[in-house]
């Protein structure tokens, strides 16, 4: 079995799409290690992801679990496109909405409120985490969302414009808006 390079925290460059896409292959024939790579390489950016549309740690922790279990059961009908990562973050999507609906069932509290509850996201340095945070807490959603999603799991802006379903003008124009509120936000706990 071959070894993805293994990165912590935000990638400077996406995963090796080819290796993502022989692991699900792998996955298909019931071969565990190859899950155990795929999710060392890309829970950061399931986990990232999912707490951006929940606003929720402990409800992200359960949709990255249940991203790997529905990735794992469902990998034998995985068709190679050159895009596994949207493949993942679109089972990840599909979970997090499901666990909103359920959500508006039942009474939460507040994102803030559930501090006390904070599960450490998996392959997050200290400064990955304060970043996290600092954007869940400036951004819209969907900025939120446009920003993890090109910066954790290295998607392109056209593969997030159709993961999100919004044009490409509109994905660029949200993310470097995004970026530059980060950037003042971050720089003002400088000063």
């Amino acid at each position: 079995m071959f070894c993805l390079t293994s990165t912590t925290g935000y990638h400077d460059t996406a995963p090796n799409y080819l290796e993502l896409e022989q692991c699900i292959a792998l996955m298909a024939c019931k071969n565990t290690d190859a899950l155990r790579t795929i999710y060392r390489e890309t829970n950061s950016a399931v986990y990232g992801f999912a707490l951006s549309i929940l606003k929720n740690e402990h409800d992200a922790q359960d949709v990255l679990q249940e991203t790997y279990i529905k990735m794992y059961a469902a990998s034998s009908s995985y068709h190679p496109r050159g895009k596994p990562m949207a493949w993942i973050l679109t089972i990840a999507k599909n979970l997090a909405r499901m666990k909103l609906r359920e959500r508006n069932k039942t009474s939460y509290e507040s994102f803030e409120d559930q501090e006390q509850f904070f599960y450490e996201p998996p392959n997050l340095s200290l400064e990955d985490k304060m970043v996290l945070n600092t954007a869940l807490k400036e951004l819209s959603s969907q900025e939120c969302q446009i920003v993890l999603l090109h910066a954790v799991s290295g998607l392109k802006h056209r593969e997030i414009s159709d993961l999100l379903d919004l044009a490409l003008p509109t994905v660029l124009s949200k993310y470097h808006r995004a970026l530059k509120k980060l950037k003042n936000k971050l720089s003002e706990g400088y000063k």
